[in-house]
């Protein structure tokens, strides 16, 4: 016990002392998780340029003009008067999307015959092009039929029949659990978490093999007592804390500066963060025990963490993906740390919710750490002999 407290201490000092490990742990995710939050301040998008042909230039087209004047989403910001010049302005960059009224709209609305009017969206750029869709969408079906409800009551129609055949279905909308579509409330917890990943990943990836760069590895074996279940056992425990410094950065002063989070859902989201970490941790052991070469772990563990977002199906559903894809995402413990996210903490559920989610994070430390004990305990006795060898052989 006294030798794995000591190599805990030990290991607290060569975080703070060598550059490659204070930087990867504690500076960038200060930059790094401060930088993702200031991106998404706004919350949402406003103000995207907007363009109106209009040909029908009626009280009907003026009156749908004034409403898209009153979306935040939109901003009026050009009249054109052609299918060309909308082309040439959403390829310049100029708008985001356009509204075309026809000829004789107003003359279609009021003897009720169909009239198609035409929405134009730069779907190269999807998330402001989904927006605008839906801004513009919003007004053209909600001010139809009200222009045809007020058609209805002036022929001393009582307004509730009107209402019943102007809008025949009512429709009622709840948004839960984001009813904003705070894009600060979604993508920031989920470029914070995948980002902890990486960096868990890469620094306990450079916890054993860093020993040999820097000529330490004999002093580890004596103060381990050639024990490598006390290395490990004593560096995870020191990464750990580590990382729960970084959720402090996270949940104590990031998500209320900003206003993100479920204040309420804390105490869950800090049990998650460690099962989490000790996974990370424990992938980072395995490769640095696999491979003593420090350039080619930290290759395979950029290569192995850097799709986690992209697999994870926080952004694309996985069901959607092919089946080799879905097979990658499963092997990154990002992916169960995310379905068990989003119901504990967006949701605010019990754990139990998430049960078989938080079994399949739990495998990865299973799996990782008696796998990674096993490979540097013969690492360790080999550098051990290596070095009693040298005086021999000098």
């Amino acid at each position: 016990m006294r030798s794995t407290c000591q190599i805990i201490i030990r290991e607290w000092n060569r975080i703070l002392q060598l550059k490659v490990f204070y930087l990867v742990m504690l500076v960038v995710p200060a930059l790094l998780f401060s930088f993702y939050a200031y991106i998404y301040q706004e919350k949402e998008a406003k103000n995207l340029p907007f363009a109106i042909w209009d040909d029908d230039q009626s009280p009907v087209s003026r009156q749908l003009i004034f409403l898209l004047e009153q979306r935040d989403a939109l901003r009026i910001s050009k009249r054109l008067y052609s299918e060309a010049e909308v082309q040439r302005a959403i390829q310049t960059g100029e708008i985001m999307g356009a509204v075309h009224f026809p000829v004789n709209m107003q003359n279609d609305i009021y003897s009720r015959h169909p009239t198609t009017v035409t929405l134009y969206t730069n779907a190269a750029a999807l998330v402001p092009a989904k927006m605008v869709y839906k801004a513009a969408a919003q007004v053209i079906i909600t001010g139809s039929t009200g222009i045809v409800l007020k058609k209805l009551v002036k022929t001393g129609m009582e307004p509730d029949r009107a209402m019943a055949l102007a809008n025949p279905i009512k429709l009622d909308t709840y948004q839960l659990y984001n009813a904003t579509y705070n894009y600060q409330e979604y993508l920031v917890p989920g470029l914070i978490t995948v980002g902890m990943q990486m960096i868990l990943i890469i620094s306990s990836m450079l916890a054993l093999n860093y020993e040999y760069k820097t000529n330490t590895m004999g002093e580890l074996y004596e103060l381990a007592k050639g024990s490598a279940f006390r290395v490990i056992t004593g560096k995870t425990i020191a990464h750990l804390v580590v990382s729960w410094f970084n959720f402090v950065l996270i949940a104590f002063i990031l998500f209320p500066f900003f206003e993100i989070g479920v204040p309420a859902a804390t105490g869950k989201f800090f049990a998650l963060y460690t099962l989490l970490s000790i996974a990370c941790i424990g992938i980072g052991m395995f490769i640095s025990a696999l491979f003593k070469d420090v350039m080619l772990s930290g290759d395979v563990a950029l290569f192995y963490t850097s799709p986690a977002f992209v697999f994870s199906g926080f952004t694309f559903p996985r069901w959607a993906m092919p089946w080799y894809d879905q097979y990658y995402a499963t092997i990154m413990p990002y992916t169960p740390f995310l379905d068990t996210f989003f119901k504990i903490y967006y949701m605010n559920l019990p754990f139990y919710y998430a049960q078989a989610d938080l079994y399949k994070l739990l495998l990865f430390p299973a799996v990782m750490f008696p796998t990674a004990l096993i490979l540097f305990q013969r690492q360790f006795n080999n550098s051990k002999n290596e070095a009693a060898a040298e005086p021999v052989l000098n």
